[in-house]
């Protein structure tokens, strides 16, 4: 069966293989999230750990396999006092802070400093 038009066949040397399937065999780890990591076919993992030329041999350290951590997260909301989101009852009112601080979805700050308007910042 012929691969996607414009695609080569990729070649993996046989220390390539063996790294790719001793990662495959580390504790919790599983042979389609090393597929997905080398953008391949889990079925050629496969093959390839059912070949003895790639079993993991006594000689090869184990320092060279990636194991993944996960580490527990606990995410609180802090405690600020409520703050009004309106000023309607004084005439031409308008929020200000000092200090701004924004936290973006993919953990980057932007940090407003001095007298700034909160509606400058905030879309009603």
């Amino acid at each position: 069966m012929a691969g996607k038009k414009g695609q080569k066949k990729r070649f993996w040397s046989d220390n390539e293989k063996r790294s790719i399937c001793n990662q495959a065999r580390a504790p919790g780890v599983s042979v389609a999230q090393v597929a997905r990591r080398y953008s391949m076919n889990a079925n050629l993992i496969h093959k390839w750990l059912r070949d003895p030329r790639f079993a993991s041999s006594e000689t090869e350290p184990e320092d060279d396999i990636e194991v993944p951590e996960f580490f527990e997260v606990s995410v609180t909301a802090p405690n600020f006092p409520a703050a009004p989101t309106t000023c309607t009852a004084i005439p031409n009112c308008e929020l200000s802070a000092t200090r701004v601080d924004i936290t973006l979805s993919d953990g980057r700050r932007i940090l407003i400093e001095g007298s700034t308007s909160l509606m400058a910042v905030v879309t009603p």
